[in-house]
């Protein structure tokens, strides 16, 4: 990318220009999201991130914590501290795993209960947002940010970043 696509200056197009800090842009609308998520969520005792872990269990069957950080784009301190929540409440279990060094973490059959249970708060959170923004703008603000994470998760730092 050229340095004059981003630059305040530049002659392209106002509507093709970033405007503000992206930083800051995208951490609002995740504000704004993850509120009406755990604003249903919160029905059942959860929290949306809650509910995306018990999700993942559930699809990926039990994992390797690096594994599960990997795929849901988590830090291994952060995953540490939603684990123990999850823990402590009966929902997952973390065991030994393949060596002396490793963890195993499963959903228990508690956990897929309390899953099944937040799903339609889920599902209720998921259609008032597609209805709020429209199917298809969602439909293209999940390309757009697998695209963007699957290009940030791949790219290397320049040197000095």
């Amino acid at each position: 990318m050229s340095e004059t696509a981003t630059h305040p200056d530049s002659t392209d197009p106002p509507s093709t220009r970033p405007r503000g800090c992206t930083n800051f842009k995208l951490r609002q609308l995740l504000r704004v999201v993850a509120r009406r998520y755990d604003e249903q969520l919160a029905r059942v005792g959860l929290k949306g991130t809650q509910f995306s872990l018990l999700s993942y269990l559930v699809a990926a069957g039990p994992a390797m914590p690096s594994r599960i950080a990997a795929d849901m784009g988590l830090d291994a301190s952060t995953l540490t501290r939603n684990l123990a929540v999850l823990v402590d409440l009966g929902w997952v279990q973390v065991a030994p795993g393949d060596d002396a060094r490793s963890r195993r973490v499963s959903i228990t059959k508690a956990g897929r209960a309390k899953r099944a249970e937040a799903l339609p708060h889920w599902k209720s959170a998921q259609l008032a947002l597609n209805d709020c923004l429209g199917e298809a703008d969602v439909a293209a603000l999940h390309a757009l940010i697998d695209r963007s994470f699957t290009r940030l998760t791949e790219a290397t730092p320049a040197e000095g970043d």
